[in-house]
C-alpha cells in the first residue's frame, strides 16, 4: 500500500508526539498531610502534580472523606500518607469509593511513610475504653528529621520502583535534599543544645518524636487520655499534681483549641507555645526546612528562661 509523502510525515508527527507526551507525562499523587506532599515535591519536582487531602489547621486524625477527595484519589498514579492507623477513620472509604487499582496496599503507588521507620508508644493492649490509643503506636514520625530522612531515602526507591525511566532524577534529587538535610540537622541540634532535659506541658501526644530527637521531657498531658478533650474536673486534678515549676511551656498544635491551654496557664504563670505542626501553618512554615526551623526557635523563646 502506498502512502503519499505528506500523509507520511503527518503519520510519524503523531507518534513522536505521543511519545512526547507519555515522556514528559506527569506523576499524579495524592498525598493525605501537608509533610508528605512537600517531601514528595522535594524528590519529584516537575515529575509530580501533588494534591493534599489535609492542610496545616486540620487535625488528619478526623477527616471527612469527601465526593471531592474521592474524585482526587481516582485520578492518582500515587499515594503517600502517614499511616499507622493516623488516617484510619477516612482513607480505608477513600480507597474503596475511589476503585483506584493503582493505589491499593498491595501496589508500588501505595506508599505509608510510618512503615518505614521504629515508631514509638506502640500500646502493650488495645482497649477502646483508653481512648483514641493508635494500635500501631504514635504516628506522628515526620517530627523527627531522623526518621524523616529514612522515609525519604524510602520514597526515592519506591518513585525509582514506579518510574524505573527516572532512576537518575530522582537520585540526583534526593542526593541534593540528603546533603541539606543533614546539614540543617547538625544546625538544629546545635541550636536546641540549650533545650536539653527541658520539661513541657504537652495537649495530645503529638510531639513525642520531636522530644525523642532533642532529649527532651513530657511533664503531664492535658488530654486525659488520647484524643478526650479536658475538662474542668481533670484540668483542676492535673494543677493541683503537676509541679508547674518544672516546666518551660504548655505546648499546643496550630490546629487545636487553646483554650485549656490557656485555662492552666491563668493559674500557673506558664507560657502557652503555639507550635506549627506542619507544612503551611503560618507564612514562615512554606518548607519542611521551614518547619524545624519555627519549632525550634519557638521553644528557644521559652525553653532558655
Amino acid at each position: 500500500m502506498h502512502i503519499n509523502s505528506k500523509l507520511y510525515r503527518v503519520l510519524i508527527g503523531l507518534v513522536i508526539g505521543l511519545f512526547s507526551v507519555k515522556s514528559h507525562a506527569v506523576l499524579n499523587v495524592f498525598a493525605c498531610e501537608p509533610e508528605w506532599k512537600a517531601l514528595i515535591e522535594i524528590l519529584g519536582k516537575e515529575r509530580v502534580d501533588v494534591v493534599s487531602a489535609t492542610n496545616a489547621f486540620q487535625d488528619p486524625h478526623y477527616i471527612e472523606a469527601r465526593p471531592s477527595l474521592i474524585v482526587k484519589l481516582r485520578r492518582a498514579d500515587f499515594l503517600i500518607c502517614t499511616g499507622a492507623d493516623l488516617e484510619i477513620g477516612w482513607l480505608p472509604l477513600l480507597l474503596k469509593k475511589s476503585g483506584n487499582q493503582k493505589v491499593l496496599a498491595t501496589q508500588p503507588g501505595h506508599f505509608m511513610a510510618s512503615d518505614f521507620v521504629k515508631r514509638l508508644e506502640i500500646p502493650h493492649r488495645h482497649d477502646r475504653s483508653d481512648g483514641d490509643v493508635h494500635a500501631a503506636g504514635n504516628p506522628h514520625v515526620h517530627l523527627d528529621p531522623q526518621r524523616l530522612l529514612l522515609v525519604a531515602t524510602e520514597l526515592k526507591n519506591r518513585l525509582i520502583q514506579v518510574e524505573p525511566e527516572h532512576e537518575r532524577f530522582y537520585e540526583n534529587n534526593y542526593r541534593a535534599f540528603k546533603t541539606r538535610w543533614l546539614s540543617n540537622m547538625d544546625r538544629w541540634k546545635q541550636q536546641a543544645e540549650p533545650l536539653l532535659g527541658k520539661e513541657f506541658i504537652v495537649y495530645h501526644r503529638n510531639w513525642s518524636y520531636l522530644f525523642d530527637w532533642l532529649s527532651l521531657k513530657e511533664l503531664a498531658d492535658l488530654e486525659p487520655k488520647p484524643g478526650v478533650p479536658p475538662n474542668s474536673r481533670y484540668l483542676t486534678a492535673l494543677l493541683s499534681k503537676t509541679d508547674s515549676t518544672q516546666a518551660k511551656g504548655i505546648l499546643v498544635s496550630n490546629y487545636q483549641n487553646p483554650k485549656a491551654a490557656h485555662w492552666l496557664s491563668e493559674r500557673t504563670a506558664l507560657p502557652v507555645i503555639t507550635l506549627p505542626f506542619t507544612v503551611g501553618a503560618n507564612d514562615d512554615v512554606q518548607t519542611l526546612e521551614g518547619l524545624f526551623d519555627a519549632i525550634i526557635d519557638q521553644l528557644l523563646i521559652n525553653g532558655e528562661k
